[in-house]
């Protein structure tokens, strides 16, 4: 079960994890199992783990006030889930994380995440990386939000994330777009430029 996370890792790094590195990492994750729409966090909570998605669907929403959801992130195979606010800051966290279909994560705490880091440097290298990026794409999709068109912006969801189109319903990719599901339906009948 460990397979993918040791793939993942040895991607983003500049020499592949040791065997012993590899075994420091599958000693520290450990598999969980959700049930589609059980949660791995629920707003309230401080957010204690992340998991690393091998299998399943995932996503990270609010509610507001009348009880619409708003999805902030879309998780699938590769994807890590957490609130990386609630974690660091130990802060209650205002995300519902949970599973849209049933999946199976590797999940690891905060304290173990930091041991790690200083047991195998390769790791801080990883996860240096992986914020870049993910600074990176919250940056492109903050100025696609406040300045492109509903309809810019599902073209550059379509060109980014394609598997995300086969995974999850109208609705859910609609409130990610932060448009009306007849806006997203509208849009996919017209062909993408």
């Amino acid at each position: 079960m460990h397979e993918p996370l040791i793939t993942y890792i040895n991607q983003y790094i500049s020499s592949p994890l040791t065997s012993e590195e590899e075994k420091l990492i599958t000693t520290a994750f450990q598999p969980k199992r959700l049930r589609k729409k059980q949660y791995f966090l629920q707003a309230g909570e401080v957010c204690k783990n992340t998991g690393f998605i091998t299998k399943g669907a995932m996503r990270q929403y609010t509610v507001d006030d009348k009880g619409v959801e708003h999805i902030v992130h879309l998780y699938i195979e590769n994807y890590w889930a957490t609130d990386r606010e609630s974690s660091i800051m130990l802060t209650p966290s205002r995300y519902n994380i949970d599973a849209w279909e049933d999946t199976e994560l590797l999940v690891i705490s905060r304290a173990n995440i930091l041991d790690l880091m200083n047991k195998i440097p390769a790791l801080v290298e990883m996860i240096r990386l992986m914020d870049e990026r993910y600074a990176i794409a919250n940056n492109r999709r903050l100025s696609s939000a406040i300045s492109n068109t509903a309809e810019k912006r599902y073209e550059e969801f379509a060109q980014n994330h394609p598997q995300f189109n086969l995974r999850f319903p109208q609705h859910i990719i609609a409130s990610y777009l932060g448009v009306t599901k007849e806006t997203l339906s509208r849009i996919r009948k017209q062909p993408l430029k």
